[in-house]
């Protein structure tokens, strides 16, 4: 009978040894390092605060102007200011959806972990049980009652104890296996719960900023069917695009002389430009001479206006270059200027916003901005211009293929 009972104290210490060295078959599911994390979502969570926060400021200022020609064009770049603070709490929302359908997915994996681990260990201890009830052996007590002698208590009571602390940290692992699967089924439906409501919350930034933009681009029509106002605005908006002018040159200078102090020559050469986007051919309005709509009052279009590029097209360098000015304008909006070589530039402007900063390096096709209406503008468009030789060119002569539509 002893010789039976050490057999299966052996066995089943070999099996406890065997638990402790063999890892779980489905570790490798589980990602070492987590792309997103809880933390990230409440950082989302806190920009978005401080999102609001700036909205709230923007239409305290809005309610603090009054609604006549004299304020038009800060009304209209207050009002560009909330749009762009709507697009941010826009995306801000939708990386917390996909911070949130991450974490779920992770959340899976390490449940069917747990979940595995749980009916491996229970499976153990299920054994072990067998074990002793094949061997007769119904309780230690038993067992050391059986012993024929001091020396062979002694024995008895050692494996005994092995096994006995076995047993107890089979059950905790258990309990703590039980306990983090219940955990995370509980965060599960609380991350399923917060996905849902962030998904609504979406949709209703989305309409709102539909409203808004058309609600901006309203306002400069009514200003413009309004002779006195539209005369304003048509002198603000000159006013603005001279001292643009006088910025683009004053950079330009700038960079020469940075170049020059650092040994580098421009390499680039006249031409060779591609469309400035991807989506539209569609000219509405070409470079030149154009009716206002004010009678007497007409305008020196500086560029051209490319239609049908909506709110969500990217904006492509059409030159490789370096940025020399990307900042918010009142007549331009949002608005980038690269240059390509001495007195060659080229500006994109309008645009619902940047995705480069002054001093970038950016290469032929590059994304720079995502088209738009901000500044003065009544509509989805991009107004684009190009120097050469310091002086403004017809951008027309470098874009093949596009349709007449003015």
């Amino acid at each position: 009978m002893m010789k039976n009972w050490r057999g299966i104290l052996s066995l089943l210490l070999a099996a406890l040894l065997l638990a402790a060295v063999v890892p779980p078959a489905a570790d490798g599911l589980i990602p070492v390092a987590l792309a997103v994390s809880q933390k990230d979502i409440d950082k989302l969570k806190e920009n978005k605060k401080d999102l609001t926060g700036e909205k709230k400021d923007i239409q305290n200022q809005l309610s603090q102007l009054k609604n006549d020609k004299d304020t038009a064009i800060q009304r209209r770049t207050l009002l560009d200011q909330e749009i762009s603070i709507t697009e941010r709490e826009i995306k801000n929302t939708e990386d917390q959806i996909s911070g949130y359908e991450a974490l779920l997915s992770q959340t899976a994996l390490e449940l069917e972990k747990n979940e595995r681990e749980e009916a491996e260990q229970y499976e153990l201890f299920c054994q072990r049980a067998r074990a002793m009830e094949k061997s007769g052996a119904t309780s230690y007590w038993s067992v050391l009652f059986k012993a024929d002698s001091f020396s062979d208590l002694l024995s008895r009571l050692s494996d005994i104890q092995a096994v006995m602390n076995y047993d107890q940290s089979v059950l905790d692992q258990l309990r703590q296996l039980r306990k983090e699967i219940q955990e995370k089924q509980a965060y599960q439906e609380e991350l399923k719960s917060e996905a849902e409501e962030a998904k609504t919350e979406l949709e209703g930034k989305k309409a709102e900023l539909d409203e808004k933009r058309k609600a901006a681009d309203q306002m400069v029509k009514e200003l413009q069917a309004d002779q006195e106002a539209a005369e304003l605005l048509l002198r603000e908006k000159e006013k603005e695009e001279a001292r643009i002018q006088q910025e683009i040159k004053k950079k330009e200078q700038e960079l020469a002389e940075q170049m020059a102090k650092a040994q580098m020559n421009w390499t680039a050469t006249v031409g060779g430009y591609i469309w400035p986007e991807t989506r539209s051919k569609r000219i509405t309005s070409p470079m030149g001479g154009r009716n206002t709509g004010i009678k007497g009052a007409s305008t020196n279009h500086k560029g051209v206006d490319i239609g049908g590029v909506g709110t969500n097209t990217n904006v492509l360098a059409t030159k490789a270059g370096i940025v020399t000015i990307s900042k918010r304008s009142s007549s331009y909006g949002e608005y980038v200027v690269i240059q390509h070589g001495p007195g060659n530039t080229t500006l994109y402007a309008h645009m619902s916003s940047r995705a480069v900063k002054e001093g970038d390096v950016v290469s032929q096709g590059q994304v720079i901005g995502v088209t738009g209406s901000t500044g003065i503008s009544s509509g989805p468009h991009l107004h684009y211009e190009i120097t050469e030789g310091g002086s403004r060119v017809n951008p027309l002569n470098y874009l093949p293929g596009y349709i007449q539509a003015w």
